[in-house]
């Protein structure tokens, strides 16, 4: 269901950009990197946080470590890591295959700077054997996400 739903996201908002399915897993950015070719700062991983009473999404580069103290300041309060099964009932999507795409309810998406860095990143596309290629701008004009500086500087 996840996968049909970014599927019908991309059929809706952006019909020339293909959902990729692999026969490998691309669960982790390690596993994402080495199906898809990319390094795996490349990949364009979501992290599906709670601050306070709002459920928010971060797409960060594959890299990236959240800043605890940048993204305090940038969300308005302590981040904290959903669980898995918060992750499915409040994205649509499972645990290694969470994009900002297809969601299941509206939730607010932010993208760090650090995706700047790339002409194109790889983010899931709603399971762990999906993802599509997409400049991080796109990324974020289509989910209506906002840029936030919230993770530590990659060396």
């Amino acid at each position: 269901m996840s996968l049909e739903s970014v599927r019908a996201f991309f059929a809706q908002h952006a019909p020339d950009i293909a959902v990729i399915e692999t026969a490998e897993s691309s669960a982790t950015v390690a596993l994402a990197a080495a199906a898809h070719g990319v390094e795996p700062a490349r990949i364009a991983k979501t992290l599906s946080l709670r601050v306070g009473e709002r459920v928010v999404l971060v797409v960060a580069r594959g890299d990236a470590r959240l800043d605890n103290r940048k993204a305090k300041a940038a969300l308005g309060g302590k981040p904290r890591m959903l669980d898995a099964d918060e992750v499915v009932a409040l994205t649509g999507h499972p645990v290694g295959g969470v994009c900002p795409f297809g969601l299941s309810q509206p939730l607010q998406v932010y993208c760090d700077i650090s995706l700047k860095a790339f002409d194109e990143v790889v983010p899931a596309a709603g399971s762990t054997h999906s993802a599509v290629r997409i400049t991080p701008e796109r990324m974020a004009a289509l989910t209506g996400a906002e840029w936030v500086d919230v993770c530590q500087d990659v060396a």
